[in-house]
Order: C-alpha cells, then structure tokens, then sequence
C-alpha cells in the first residue's frame, strides 16, 4: 500500500504523543459558547466531537448572524479550545519507539508531516516537550486556515500535501480516530490506523473490514 509514497504524515494526540488534553469538557465547553450564541439546541450534539457541532453552528449562524458576531464567537471557540490544550501540555510524551521510526522512515527518504486539529501553539509546544519536533518537516494546525477546512475534510490534507510538496495520493497518513480516516480518504491518501488512541480494532474494522491497523505508530517503518 506504500507504493508510490513520498511522505508519511501522522496524526498528533493519541497517534504520535500521548498527551492529556481532556477532550470531553472541551465539547461541552464549545456547547456552551455555542448555545450561548443563539444557536438552536437541536444543531447541538454532546455526542459528537466539537469539530462536527461547530460545522453545522457556523452554518446556522452565517444565515443568522452578522460576521462581526460570528467572528467574536469563532474567537471564543478558539481560546476555549487552546486554553484547554494548554492545560496540560508538559505532560506530552511520544509513544514508544516514535523517535526511532521518524529517524528510519526519514533515513528512506521520506519527508514527515503532522496533520493535527490541534492549535498551532499547542501542537509546536507539545512536540517541543516531547522532543519529536526535530524529525518533523511540516505541520498543519487548526488555525493555520479556516475552521472548515480542518479534518475530517480532505481540504485539510491538501494543506499538508501543499507543506511538503507532494500530492495528497503521496502521503500515508497515520491516525487513530475517523476523522483521520474521513480526511485522508477523501484527499485520495493511503491510511493506517493505529488503536493507541481513541478507536478500538473493533471499531476499526467497524468502518472498513479491509483497514490496515497497528498497535501502535511505531510499526510504520516495517511497512515502507
């Protein structure tokens, strides 16, 4: 499945680190802003991710709210979630054998991107920490471009592709929830999943009995 790569592209927190940022109140921390705002309580779901809720409440607001009130809401949702990230940062960590993968796949020839919903401040801290950010030749945050275009839409591997120039069918993305699946898939880029995160090999081949799907990251350089 790696024929034809030229880069291998990871996922952050759950995939590459192993990090502390409490996902569940972020949700209804950005609920909250969001029901606050006027959006109705039926657009709002605490069962799915932020990502998805504030897609839909964006949605609803451009038809209902002016762009000054739209952008003071967008402005909250950010600092909601970066504070949140923030929290704990210095407890990131890569997962075991990261270092030594990124050093093998990079000694192939292969460049190395992170794709993350993460802020930019955030994700450049918590690979700092964890001292992975020297194998890495780009990133793509969640504020380097408009919310919209963040994962899962493919838009969002077409920033990473642009990164490191390469196209997106170049790129093996590594991932550990759908939304890595949703975006590489649609941008046309091979996937492997990992179940160091939030999904479980049963729910892997929930969505697609053919995944590929590892332990861990760290396996990618046996694959390439």
């Amino acid at each position: 499945m790696t024929d034809g790569c030229r880069a291998v592209c990871f996922d952050m927190d759950g995939t590459l680190l192993d990090t502390k940022v409490d996902y569940g109140r972020m949700a209804s921390l950005i609920l909250e802003r969001l029901a606050e705002a006027g959006v109705p309580q039926e657009l709002l779901d605490g069962r799915q991710g932020y990502k998805f809720n504030v897609d839909r409440a964006f949605e609803w607001m451009r038809k209902n709210r002016s762009d000054s009130e739209i952008q003071e809401v967008s402005d909250s949702v950010a600092k909601a979630a970066r504070d949140l990230e923030m929290e704990r940062v210095d407890e990131a960590r890569p997962f075991p054998g990261v270092p030594e993968m990124l050093t093998e796949i990079r000694a192939k020839g292969y460049r190395t991107g992170v794709l993350t919903r993460g802020c930019r401040e955030y994700a450049e801290t918590a690979m700092r920490i964890a001292g992975v950010d020297v194998y890495i030749d780009a990133m793509v945050c969640r504020d380097d471009y408009p919310e919209v275009d963040a994962k899962p839409s493919p838009v969002a591997m077409n920033h990473m592709a642009d990164a490191l120039g390469v196209r997106p069918d170049e790129i093996l993305y590594v991932g550990d929830h759908k939304m890595d699946w949703m975006c590489a898939r649609d941008a046309s880029a091979k996937f492997v999943a990992v179940t160091s995160g939030t999904f479980t090999k049963e729910q892997w081949l929930a969505e697609d009995p053919e995944m590929v799907i590892l332990d861990d990251c760290s396996g990618i350089s046996g694959m390439i």
